[in-house]
């Protein structure tokens, strides 16, 4: 059975590259892919674009591409997936999408990014407006071993385990008076800088939330900082200018072997392949039922206790053991034995069940069946598996 690439969610600028702009409430193949979907190692997407990576290290793009993160040297959005020719040469080991640009990890450790630079997300000074092919990020001195993109700003992974950041979402320790608080200001930093408080560690991967960053360290740690609105860093501050360590008591005293991030959200995988999920939950994105209760005042009560809960990781059984998970900024995609699950924010349909209502909790995509093989990435809103699952000829698109 031949591997097909599925699309479904939102598609406002053609990013499902099924050819229209239509969202899509189920699953549908792609008929017409530039690239072979049997050499396709990689799946991901940022507000309104997606990526691909093939297993030769070259880079097909679709969907938005007002500020040129597409990387095509032109502003049009695509509605196909294009093939990313000025990476040329470059084989692409890792790619990650902010809101609108688009950062590139190849195989010699040289990272390089495109599309907006409004607010330094690119890490390259000297260009002001928006940049329409990748250019290197010069700045990286050391081969860099993985990349993360937030909602403006970006992280990179060094061989030797430092971690750098740039965008907007970094902080000094400058601070200002706020009705009686001290809170860091938000500063953009246009150029990649050493992220401090991380010295006695290695880092092996970093991810990105919308204003927060996570690194996972060789030894199974992860480290947080950033952002905390929604609890995401498991801090009582509302920011964190330098990264804090999460105890793994929370994680049934287990090393953690993965990490993934939403915008306001985290999932985090044990050694031992447990799923634990916090942060965020109004959209059903941690994967958990729902508090319900009687009368005004038992649901204020259930709604804080919800609130507590929500705070700290609890483990998922039914994802225990997934291969896979991908987040999207609300919704989560997750591989578990031979099933694609989906939850979360649901309201274009990037969960896949035909509605637009958000799933509380993890359930298998039945319009993509069974399969032994399956690749799964999301965009903020949008969401992609390949499969060699088959579908009706009518969820089929030209």
């Amino acid at each position: 059975m031949e591997l097909a690439l599925f699309a479904w969610g939102a598609n406002s600028y053609g990013q499902l590259g099924l050819g229209h702009r239509e969202d899509v409430l189920v699953p549908q193949a792609l008929k017409a892919v530039s690239c072979t979907c049997q050499d396709i190692k990689s799946i991901t997407g940022g507000g309104g674009h997606s990526a691909v990576i093939t297993g030769a290290g070259e880079l097909f793009v679709c969907g938005h591409n007002k500020d040129g993160q597409l990387g095509l040297n032109h502003t049009d959005d695509v509605q196909h997936f294009t093939l990313c020719a000025a990476l040329s040469g470059f084989y692409v080991k890792q790619v990650t999408c902010g809101w609108d640009f688009t950062i590139i990890l190849v195989g010699s450790g040289l990272v390089l990014s495109c599309g907006s630079n409004s607010f330094g997300q690119l890490g390259v000074p000297q260009i002001s407006g928006p940049c329409l092919i990748p250019q290197k990020i010069e700045s990286l001195k050391e081969k860099v071993t993985s990349v993360a993109a937030g909602l403006r700003h970006a992280l990179a992974a060094t061989e030797s385990g430092v971690v750098l950041q740039w965008g907007t979402g970094m902080a000094s320790q400058a601070k200002r008076a706020h009705r009686g608080k001290t809170l860091p200001l938000f500063l953009t930093a246009k150029e990649p800088s050493e992220v401090t408080g991380l010295e006695d560690v290695k880092v092996k991967r970093v991810v990105a939330g919308s204003c927060h960053s996570v690194s996972l360290t060789d030894e199974g740690h992860l480290y947080v900082w950033g952002s905390n609105k929604h609890r995401q860093l498991l801090s009582k501050e509302i920011f964190l200018t330098e990264p804090e360590k999460i105890e793994t008591q929370f994680f049934s005293h287990e090393k953690i072997g993965a990490v993934w991030s939403g915008w306001t959200h985290l999932v985090a995988q044990t050694e031992t392949g447990k799923i634990f999920t916090w942060g965020r939950a109004d959209y059903g994105q941690l994967g958990r039922h729902t508090v319900v209760a009687d009368g005004q005042e038992a649901c204020t009560a259930s709604e804080r206790r919800w609130e507590l809960l929500c705070s700290i990781p609890v483990s998922v059984p039914c994802l225990n053991g997934a291969s896979q998970i991908a987040c999207g900024s609300e919704h989560n995609l997750a591989v578990v034995g031979d099933q694609c699950f989906s939850w979360g924010w649901n309201e274009h349909g990037m969960c896949g069940d035909g509605t637009e209502a958000n799933v509380n909790v993890p359930k298998p995509v039945k319009a993509l069946g069974y399969a032994n093989q399956i690749i799964i990435g999301c965009g903020s809103g949008h969401s992609m598996a390949l499969s060699n699952s088959t579908l009706d000829s009518a969820h089929l698109e030209s």
